[in-house]
């Protein structure tokens, strides 16, 4: 390493370990946040243009293929949250040649990963649609024509979260913003143009089309590929331009002791992520065992599509807050300064809890028009979809607990714990109340839907019972960590 660059990085330790943790993570965090709402909002973005085809089984189609997306960032950000904590503690400790080759590691482990998916997804694609949970002939023709672009971009999506997240983790979150928000401002241009054909109306028949290619439900996914690549290029081209570890090819390695690493910091991304496919997949599966009806079965598959990309959009804020946290929380345990560590937590717990209870209470308000526009086109669908979002933001705020935990036990390594923490949501609470809860409320005379409407509401206060201890546990660990540290250093 040139001594300009050992100089940069001592610059850049020196700055995370001293300046106050507020500031840091706020200047830390605007691009994050920003990053994580542009990236949620084309999400939304598909599932409202969709919407406007007038079809819940083309809205059900999406809903069916994001345990796929899942699997693929699982993986993505599997290398990319492993290698980039590795990153930031070997920052802490100032080994930017170890750091190399982990920055190195993990990105091509990322891609080799991807087109593994893009093969066997391809290759098995037919019994893929029915396993992730399509019930009618409708909904799987639409669910593998978005299927097919999606796995051609596998290979981008998760070489571009590795390198979005090897950005964040050194402090560079301008450069991992411009790579998401760019994907995600194409995704929001060629949406229509590639939906829709000449002359469809849209938007309550307001708009007519003067162009488009008219491919439906597969023009949102050929979208969406094409941005998560243009992403991966202007990633790429930030890490070269940045102040960042470059990725080489030369610093590639098979050790086991990298792997580990790896595994060390990815595996709860790994397995949150995972179970939110798998967490999908069983709500699409229990739509068939306990709802009657093709029409209404789609309609449903179409609400809990909406309810979830809304959801997904309204954590994505706390995500990206989360992640301004996570480089201040690195370097500062790899520097073994727990105060300043759990001074960074409590800060981010706080101020975003009262956010999104504000947020939870105009969702509560609003649920009606807000599902109306995403949630399915029919009135059924609009409904489901309306009860099911207050329930969920009833205890949404919670989840700042459970989010803001999870990554500072994944930042500094205590990977058990991490990825309990990780499985409660999703895994842990989820499938079986998706499973349960349908049942008990037929026993109770109730509609089996209510179940399902209220599973991921329940799911979430129980990840809160797993997780307050378990955070509360570290914390008051580093605080006597940090009471040894002072005592040690007086005498």
């Amino acid at each position: 390493m040139s001594e300009n660059a050992q100089s940069k990085n001592d610059a850049k330790f020196i700055r995370m370990t001293t300046e106050p943790v507020e500031k840091l993570v706020a200047v830390l965090a605007i691009p994050t946040i920003i990053s994580m709402l542009v990236s949620s909002f084309y999400n939304l973005a598909d599932t409202f243009f969709v919407r406007q085809l007038e079809s819940d089984s083309m809205i059900a189609a999406v809903g069916i293929v994001f345990p796929l997306m899942a699997i693929i960032q699982a993986f993505g950000f599997f290398c990319g949250h492993g290698s980039g904590n590795y990153i930031s503690r070997a920052f802490g400790r100032r080994d930017y040649a170890d750091a190399e080759v982990m920055a190195a590691t993990g990105f091509f482990y990322a891609l080799f990963v991807g087109l593994l998916i893009l093969v066997f997804g391809t290759v098995f694609k037919h019994p893929f649609v029915i396993l992730l949970g399509a019930k009618t002939e409708a909904t799987e023709a639409a669910s593998l024509e978005y299927m097919k672009w999606i796995l051609l971009a596998a290979p981008f999506m998760t070489g571009a979260i590795v390198m979005n997240n090897q950005l964040r983790m050194q402090g560079n979150a301008f450069f991992a913003m411009l790579g998401l928000t760019s994907g995600s401002i194409m995704n929001l241009v060629l949406d229509p143009l590639f939906i829709f054909k000449k002359g469809d109306m849209i938007f309550n028949g307001s708009l007519e089309m003067p162009f488009g290619l008219g491919m439906g439900v597969g023009g949102a996914a050929l979208a969406t590929a094409l941005s998560q690549i243009l992403s991966f290029f202007v990633l790429a081209i930030g890490m070269h331009f940045s102040d960042n570890i470059k990725i080489r090819l030369k610093n590639f390695s098979f050790k086991p002791y990298y792997i580990k690493g790896i595994v060390q910091g990815g595996l709860p991304s790994l397995v949150r992520q995972g179970l939110a496919s798998v967490a999908t997949t069983t709500l699409n599966q229990a739509v068939g065992l306990f709802i009657v009806g093709g029409e209404m079965i789609d309609a449903v598959q179409a609400a809990m599509t909406g309810v979830s990309k809304l959801m997904n959009f309204a954590a994505s804020a706390l995500i990206g807050f989360g992640q301004g946290f996570q480089p201040v929380c690195g370097f500062n345990y790899g520097a073994k300064l727990y105060g300043r560590v759990r001074k960074a937590y409590y800060f981010c717990f706080k101020l975003s809890f009262a956010v999104l209870v504000v947020l939870s209470i105009i969702g509560i308000i609003f649920a009606g028009p807000i599902t109306a526009a995403l949630c399915g086109s029919s009135e059924l669908a609009q409904s489901i979809a309306a009860f099911t979002l207050r329930a969920q933001l009833t205890v949404f705020p919670f989840m700042a607990w459970v989010t803001l935990t999870n990554m500072m036990l994944q930042n500094i390594g205590m990977t058990v714990r991490a990825t309990i923490v990780a499985m409660t949501r999703q895994g842990l609470t989820f499938i079986p109340c998706v499973l349960a809860l349908p049942a008990i409320m037929q026993a109770l005379g109730f509609e089996p839907i209510l179940g399902l409407e209220l599973a991921q509401a329940a799911a979430d206060f129980l990840a809160l019972m797993i997780a307050l201890p378990i955070g509360l546990q570290v914390l008051v660990q580093m605080r006597e960590d940090d009471k040894k540290q002072e005592s040690g250093a007086s005498e």
